[in-house]
């Protein structure tokens, strides 16, 4: 099934997406200042695109960004766990630097991705990939096209990757900054 008509934006800046970036997944991390503001600027490019129904992951950063983009285009979001971002395991709340420098052989492989890659006490890309799919499909085929959904950068990269011939060993090609906006 196809998902034209949704529409994925990564939620607005976290403290931990500034450098040292700190790895986030599950971890619950509320927008900052810079973030909020990104979100309103991100509801203000979207306010012309007539969006019929709105979605989000429920982690706050992603639920923050989603009701400031609500506010302002008159839709209350809708929360569906499986938005979330990777569930990353042992390596949330470290830092991306001290990962590479404690766990070199689980950092290089990280950086390779791929559908084998599974976070230390976490979960695969390919899981991921399989639930947020499900979640969008099930968007898409609510039929209130077109759908804002408010999700996370690694959600929006592995959904990227299925139409990728390299599939999830792509993930790391895909640039996904805060409020990016990727049309399915």
């Amino acid at each position: 099934m196809s998902l034209r008509g949704v529409l994925l934006a990564r939620h607005g800046e976290t403290d931990d997406n500034r450098e040292p970036i700190r790895v986030q997944g599950f971890t619950d991390t509320p927008l900052n200042e810079i973030g909020r503001r990104q979100a309103a600027a991100l509801a203000e490019r979207l306010a012309s695109e007539q969006i019929v129904s709105l979605w989000s992951s429920d982690l706050s950063r992603a639920r923050e960004t989603a009701d400031i983009v609500g506010a302002r285009i008159g839709l209350t979001p809708r929360l569906d766990r499986r938005l979330r971002e990777a569930n990353r395991g042992d390596w949330e709340g470290l830092r991306f630097i001290d990962v590479e420098r404690e766990d070199p052989e689980g950092y290089e492989a990280w950086r390779r991705a791929g559908d084998q890659f599974r976070f230390p006490g976490g979960e695969s890309l390919r899981e991921q990939q399989q639930r947020v799919n499900a979640a969008l499909q099930e968007v898409h085929g609510s039929g209130a096209l077109p759908a804002l959904v408010v999700c996370h950068g690694g959600t929006i990269r592995v959904m990227l990757c299925l139409g990728d011939p390299r599939g999830l060993a792509a993930f790391h090609e895909f640039e996904v900054p805060n409020t990016a906006v990727v049309r399915l």
